[in-house]
Order: structure tokens, then C-alpha cells, then sequence
């Protein structure tokens, strides 16, 4: 800020200058003392001068509507919307969110830096502010093949970034708390930087969760119980309330929120896709159940700005007070939190849900052609399993958590699968798609109700190598092949033949088309792996398949090298014992 900037703010607070805006007649919601104060709301450039009685060059009347600070996503992987960075603000901005805590694991995962390159360009495209934590663990883990591979000397440059918070979810927990110099080095370059560190440690518990904690492990959004929530908030740590497409959380962790401990939790996230936007919104959503559910407007209110911006050290942000930046909510009413109208930095950036800035895109050209298979054919699918009892993956409902659990299956002569409806079996397979090494691994998926054709997918967490579910080897390799040829998105093909697709251009994650053209392809997507496929009606069908290889998430997942026990954190047979 400069001298004059500085001079016309102190001016303008103390009226003797008009303020740029003023927002008249609003019920100002005061996050620091929990209560609600009749006034107007001065802007003077991207500030906010004073809250009282002013008079400004542009004056707009709130109508008697409630004032609050712009809502904080405190964690969010842009990817998985399958929008772009500029498509996802367009969608956010008008359900009152202002900034989000974005962390591209996803497409770092596949480009390497040059992916977190893009996403950060790609960000100054939209009014929504997007801040970023750099992917901590590219690869995840050991056990799959990544595109990049980010050590900390990589990170030396990016994490001395503006917009770079700190280091994104650190899923090696094992890493941590072994103390492995790999991971050390990395703990101690976000130390040296001043930089945050976020969590994320499923089943965690007891004194492996106090070593987590003494790393310098910021917050956790993996809490599976209330139990889980309650040990991360006594040790320290923030929790990350979630409510995504795939995980849903919110509700039951609600329970755990009480007025000693509702400074320490945020609300988050994660995954969320167009057609959830769309249909329930997104902080404002969350907002919603949190009421619905009993907490109190102002402590959930709280939840979603000032908590999120005091965690993160966004100190301009989070609440309507002098000097903090002009990111202002109008909402009709504290029970459905509809929006009215939306200021980002003092510019109004939406009203009665239009974002109105314009809308340009940052070049794609850098993260495109991202599908790189060798060597891969139908033969590659083959299992030559020695018994037809095997290890499978069993999907549990409402999540991504699976069972690991053992079936008798059919097989033929040579040892191969033969699926058959009665059994509600299907083959999953993950193929590499990044560096060629001709990986192809296979293993069983149950719960999932496919009774015909295949769905392949190169959105597979979080390495993102090409996933697939089918009923036979020659749909799946058919599936493999066709979304190799569209380079990367979803396909689905039944018969021998492609019965609908969506292409993914941004690395294969992410489409370079509008919000609500997505939110359509995905819903007849959807509808098509139920109807003609056979997806069980209670799966979604590509969220659920995309999680399948995710190796940090128990009971058991499948990545290019193999099946994997995420409690033992082993690679296991097929066959089982």
C-alpha cells in the first residue's frame, strides 16, 4: 500500500472523504463478539474503511440483508471439479465463497511443477481468490507410478511463492513417523520458510497421532468419527470439517462441535463437483446442514471465515472490521443463506447468483497430451490366478474407505475370471498412463453393480494412472484403448463399442469446457453407467472408480503395481490365504 492509498483510507474511515462504495442498510455481521450491528459498510479501494454511517460516491442498499464475510474453503483440489481453475471461481463466487485453500496434489502429481505452474496462472483469471498449499508427497507413495516426482530441493523455489501458504495434506504419515530423511527435509523446508504444514492421517490415533502432531501438522479433514475429531482438536491441531460429492462427513462431525471448541474447526470441501454445485451449492450448502443440524448460525458463520482465515494467516480476512479486505456477503436470511449479492476486493462479483466479471481462460497448452501407455493389450489383463478365492475390494457406503474382504469366484481353465451377475463381482484394473513403463495390474471389485460393459477413467487419486471397471477383458481393453485415443477424461463402452465420453484436455483431469456443460456430460455420464452398465444406483459411478487407487485410504485399493493392504501397508496376492 502507498502512502496516498494508506492517507485516503484513514480519511475515508473517519469520513472526511466520501468512500469509493458504501453498502447501506445492512444487519453487519461482528465475527469477534458473535453479534449483529445495524450500519453501513464503507469501501475505499479493496478495503473496508469503517462500518457505521457513511456516504460514498456509489451507495447501494442492503435492504436490511445480513453482512458477512466472504466464505473460506479451507481445503479444496480444484482437479477433481473436472473444471478449470478460472470455470470453478465462475461457479463458486455467486454461492458467496471469496477464497479457497487449494492444494494441486492432482495435477502435480501428473505434470510436476509445471502443473502447479498453470494452476497458479490459471487462478489470476478469476475474482475468487485462490490461495495454494504445494503438494507435499509426489508421488503419494511409493507404491504407485506418479508423471513427477517432487523432492524438497524442487520445492525450494515454490515454496518461497507469494501464494503459497505451506505444504499441501502430508498423506505420508508413515513418512513422518518413521522421521525418514525424505520427509524431514521437506517438514524442515516449510519451517525454514515460514510456511504451513496441513494433515492428513486417517485411523491415526494414540502416540503415533502425538509424533504426527509434533511434526508441526497443522489440521486433519480426514476424521472418521467424533472420537477422532476430539483427539486431533486436544492436541493442537485444526479439523477440517468435510461435505464433498464423495465424502460426507459434515453431519456426523457436527455432533462433536461445541462452544469451547468451534474456534478450531473449519469447513472444507475437498472434492466437489458441478452437478453438487449446481443442485446444492457450496459453502452456503454447508451452512445449511450446520443449522439444519442445531449449531448456531454466528459459530458456523465463524466455521466458514474468520476460523479458516486465522488458521491459514489470511489476517486480511475472515471478518467485516477497518483495514480488512472487502470480501462482503449479502444473504437473505441465516437459515437457507441464500445469496444476494457477493464483493470481492471491494468489486461487487456477483448478484441473484450471476457472476459478473468477465470470463477468459489462462492457455491450456502446457498441461495437454498427458497420456503416455506402452505396451498394453488385452493380454496384459490377464490374472493366471492359482484359486478362485481372492482378495477383494469391497466398497462400504456413504465414502471412499473400503472393506477388504475375501469370495469364491468363477474361473476358467487357464485361471481367469468369468464374471457372472449373481456373484456382483467386477475385474478393476489400473493401467500407467504416465512415463510408458507398461504397468497394467488387475484385481476384483465388489459392490459396485456393473452388469455390462467397462468405464475407464485417467482420474485415478492420486497418481491419476487409467482405471477401469468391467465385466470382461476385451470391454475393458476396448474402454483403455478408446480413452487413450480421446487422450484421457471418462469412457464408457458396452458391446465393443464407446456409448458416451467426456474428454479431459487439462492432464486428463480436468475439462476445458464451462461448469454447466460438464455438470450435464457427467449427469448423463452417470445416468448411462446405470442404466445401460448396470452401476448400482446407490454409486457414483466415476467418483467412487477414482478412489479405487487411492493407496492412503483403508482397507485395500489397487494401484499400476498391485494390490494393496492399506493397514499392513503391503502389497497382497490376489489370491487369498
Amino acid at each position: 500500500m502507498t502512502r496516498d492509498a494508506l492517507r485516503k483510507l484513514i480519511r475515508t474511515a473517519a469520513g472526511e472523504l466520501p468512500a469509493d462504495t458504501v453498502i447501506k442498510n445492512c444487519r453487519v455481521l461482528d465475527v469477534f463478539t458473535g453479534q449483529f450491528r445495524q450500519g453501513d459498510i464503507a469501501l475505499c479501494g479493496e478495503q473496508i474503511a469503517g462500518i457505521g454511517n457513511y456516504s460514498g460516491l456509489i451507495e447501494t442498499d442492503a435492504g436490511n440483508r445480513y453482512a458477512v464475510p466472504g466464505f473460506i474453503d479451507s481445503h479444496i483440489h480444484i482437479e477433481s471439479s473436472c473444471l478449470s481453475p478460472e470455470e470453478l471461481g465462475r461457479m463458486l463466487v455467486p454461492h458467496g465463497t471469496t477464497a479457497v485453500i487449494a492444494d494441486p496434489h492432482e495435477i502435480v502429481n501428473v505434470c510436476g511443477v509445471r502443473g502447479l505452474d498453470y494452476m497458479m496462472s490459471a487462478a489470476e483469471y478469476t475474482a475468487m481468490d485462490i490461495q495454494f498449499m504445494l503438494p507435499s508427497c509426489v508421488p503419494a507413495t511409493p507404491f504407485e507410478t506418479a508423471g513427477a516426482e517432487v523432492t524438497a530441493q524442487e520445492m525450494e523455489e515454490p515454496i518461497r511463492r507469494e501464494k503459497i501458504l505451506g505444504l499441501g495434506e502430508f498423506m505420508n504419515f508413515p513418512g513422518v513417523l518413521s522421521a525418514s530423511d525424505a520427509v524431514l527435509d521437506k517438514l524442515l523446508l516449510a519451517k525454514r520458510n515460514g510456511k504451513l504444514i496441513d494433515g492428513h492421517s486417517p485411523g491415526l490415533t494414540g502416540l503415533p497421532l502425538n509424533a504426527y502432531a509434533a511434526a508441526g501438522i497443522l489440521g486433519d479433514h480426514e476424521c472418521a468419527s467424533v472420537e477422532d475429531m476430539r483427539e486431533r482438536l486436544a492436541l493442537g491441531m485444526y479439523v477440517l470439517l468435510r461435505e464433498g460429492s464423495a465424502c460426507h462427513d459434515l453431519r456426523s462431525l457436527l455432533k462433536g462441535v461445541t462452544a469451547e471448541n468451534s474456534r478450531r474447526c473449519l469447513l472444507c470441501s475437498d472434492d466437489r463437483q458441478p452437478k453438487t454445485i449446481l443442485r446444492e451449492g457450496h459453502l452456503d450448502s454447508h451452512l445449511r446442514i450446520c443449522v439444519e443440524e442445531g449449531l448456531d448460525p454466528v459459530t458456523a458463520l465463524r466455521m466458514a471465515t474468520l476460523n479458516a482465515a486465522e488458521c491459514f494467516r489470511l489476517y486480511n480476512r475472515g471478518a467485516l472490521a477497518p483495514g480488512y479486505r472487502a470480501d462482503i456477503v449479502l444473504l437473505d436470511d441465516l437459515t437457507h443463506f441464500r445469496t444476494d449479492r457477493v464483493w470481492i476486493k471491494g468489486q461487487l462479483a456477483a448478484e441473484n447468483g450471476v457472476y459478473l466479471p468477465p470470463v477468459r481462460h489462462h492457455d491450456i497448452s502446457d498441461v495437454m497430451r498427458s497420456i503416455h501407455i506402452r505396451d498394453f493389450s488385452g493380454k496384459k489383463l490377464k490374472m493366471h490366478l492359482k484359486s478362485s478365492r481372492v482378495n477383494v475390494i469391497e466398497l462400504l457406503p456413504g465414502g471412499v474407505v473400503t472393506k477388504k474382504s475375501t469370495a469364491e469366484v468363477p474361473v476358467d481353465a487357464e485361471g481367469e475370471f468369468v464374471w457372472t451377475k449373481e456373484k456382483g463381482i467386477v475385474k478393476l484394473a489400473v493401467v500407467e498412463r504416465h512415463r510408458g513403463t507398461g504397468n497394467v495390474a488387475c484385481g476384483f471389485l465388489k459392490g459396485y453393480g456393473m452388469q455390462a460393459g467397462a468405464l475407464a477413467l485417467s482420474i485415478a487419486h492420486d497418481s491419476h494412472n487409467v482405471i477401469a471397471a468391467g465385466v470382461s477383458d476385451a470391454e475393458i481393453a476396448f474402454a483403455v484403448e478408446a480413452l487413450r485415443e480421446q487422450n484421457g477424461g471418462i469412457v464408457l463402452v458396452r458391446d465393443g463399442r464407446v456409448i458416451d465420453a467426456m474428454p479431459m484436455p487439462i492432464a486428463g483431469l480436468m475439462s476445458d469446457q464451462p461448469g454447466e456443460w460438464v455438470a450435464e456430460k457427467l449427469e448423463a455420464l452417470h445416468e448411462k453407467a446405470h442404466t445401460q452398465l448396470g452401476v448400482s444406483r446407490d454409486v457414483d459411478p466415476v467418483m467412487t472408480l477414482c478412489f479405487m487407487s487411492l493407496p492412503v485410504i483403508p482397507e485395500i485399493k489397487l494401484t499400476d503395481m498391485g494390490l494393496f493392504d492399506v493397514n499392513k501397508f503391503t502389497f497382497i496376492p490376489l489370491e487369498a490365504e
